[in-house]
């Protein structure tokens, strides 16, 4: 006999389609005691109706659906991809614009001495599916390396060696046969983004990463006037290839504000006409 399945939505799933936060902040948010359902402290695998009063920190939660938005960031060096940092540097949150009673979700993150493509949404669901392994989303990357590069060590890094969090493997690795010398630059290839994924698998061969900038996640190109520390709102189109390949339903898009629109019409014109593309070091 079958059960009749929980009614409802799991909390941290109407939270983060709310924009929230992505998913696993918002469980962290339920662990730590800081959500209620209807007066009553919420615990992790609650659910709740539309009728239901949520709160969160004491405050109510507007539960009626949300716009979003995608934002295209390229990440110069020397940000970290925390929204607030202790030792008081500069973080990838700092240049990205003001919203109203939604927040940004970064879509994973880069460390602090590599630059290029990062995603913001405040969609969490979104975020949470571009994020999840299961997604299969590869990430692209441009890599200056210091050291003999043999075709042995490009065929371990393609077959998976094992790092000290586990296995680990390039899905592509193709040099720039333009280079000369011993920095060469190489295009590579993975799957998922552990914490310094890229430059560990190098070192584990005993070759330097000297430079490393992200330009593709999944579907979505760093655009190439796009410079270091601007951003750029994702067009309908592309946004709408982002929620099929994560296998979601589009919702309704937040097109910007008037004074936002300018600013960012004026922006992408004024990195229109600065001439070189952004991607090439």
């Amino acid at each position: 006999m079958s059960q009749t399945p929980p009614a409802g939505e799991k909390l941290q799933k109407i939270l983060a389609s709310r924009g929230m936060g992505s998913r696993r902040e918002i469980e962290r948010w339920i662990e730590d005691g800081r959500v209620a359902v209807n007066g009553k402290t919420a615990t992790l695998g609650d659910r709740a109706l539309p009728d239901d009063r949520i709160e969160v920190d004491k405050k109510n939660v507007d539960l009626k659906a949300q716009t979003h938005r995608v934002l295209i960031y390229n990440k110069p060096e020397g940000e970290v991809a925390t929204r607030k940092d202790p030792e008081g540097r500069p973080t990838v949150f700092d240049r990205l614009p003001r919203i109203d009673n939604q927040r940004w979700i970064n879509v994973g993150r880069l460390d602090i001495n590599t630059s290029g493509l990062m995603l913001f949404t405040t969609d969490g669901e979104l975020a949470n599916k571009l994020m999840h392994p299961s997604s299969n989303i590869d990430r692209e990357y441009l890599v200056r390396l210091f050291g003999e590069v043999t075709d042995e060590i490009v065929q371990r890094l393609l077959s998976g060696v094992e790092l000290e969090d586990g296995p680990a493997r390039f899905s592509d690795v193709v040099e720039n046969e333009e280079d000369s010398g011993q920095n060469r630059w190489y295009t590579v290839c993975l799957m998922e983004g552990r914490n310094r994924e890229v430059r560990r698998l190098w070192e584990s061969q005993g070759i330097k990463v000297n430079r490393l900038k992200r330009v593709r996640f999944g579907p979505v190109f760093l655009p190439s006037y796009l410079r270091t520390g601007q951003w750029v709102d994702m067009d309908v189109a592309e946004t709408k290839s982002l929620y099929r390949q994560c296998g979601l339903r589009t919702p309704e898009l937040n097109m910007r504000q008037p004074r936002e629109r300018v600013k960012s019409k004026r922006q992408e014109q004024k990195l229109r006409s600065g001439g070189r593309s952004a991607n090439r070091h």
